[in-house]
């Protein structure tokens, strides 16, 4: 299995973007990991919400294979504990075949189509994180993971 993380837009912040990628590279040592970056929507002012949902929806749907496994970053979606996490990772190797793909929607969230194609939704909190942070909140949380399914010493209960 790999885990693919989609995100819409580039991290801006130069100092987000160093630790995203130290966790991430972090992360390829223990499972196949990639993020894929959709380019943001240029000249959205003319776009309603809808619209602007829908259409970073049709790109973040081209980013997805036949067989995927689609999990929205969602407020709305099942909170864990980190070791609860780690614990439906570990699940998810054995049940998902190809790609296990976590998604971070634009700023107004994710299209009807997108809500339709995913299998779960996941929230890393009930509060409300910059789509930059979270970015970094999810790698370093899919670290976390990792060291506790091997028994490392990262994560301390």
């Amino acid at each position: 299995m790999k885990i693919l993380f989609l995100v819409v837009g580039k991290t801006v912040d130069k100092r987000l973007t160093s630790l995203i990628n130290e966790y991430a590279e972090r992360v390829k040592h223990y499972i196949p990991f990639d993020i894929e970056v959709i380019p943001e929507l240029k000249n959205t002012k003319a776009l309603t919400a809808e619209q602007q949902k829908d259409k970073e929806g049709d790109l973040l749907q081209k980013q997805l294979r036949d067989g995927d496994y689609i999990v929205l970053l969602d407020e709305g979606g099942k909170e864990f504990r980190s070791v609860e996490f780690a614990a439906y990772l570990e699940k998810k190797q054995s049940q998902v075949a190809r790609r296990l793909v976590f998604i971070v929607g634009g700023p107004y969230g994710f299209s009807p189509t997108l809500y339709k194609l995913a299998r779960e939704k996941v929230s890393l909190s009930k509060m409300t994180f910059s789509h930059q942070m979270v970015r970094l909140f999810f790698v370093e949380q899919l670290y976390r993971a990792m060291t506790i399914l091997r028994g490392e010493p990262y994560h301390h209960e």
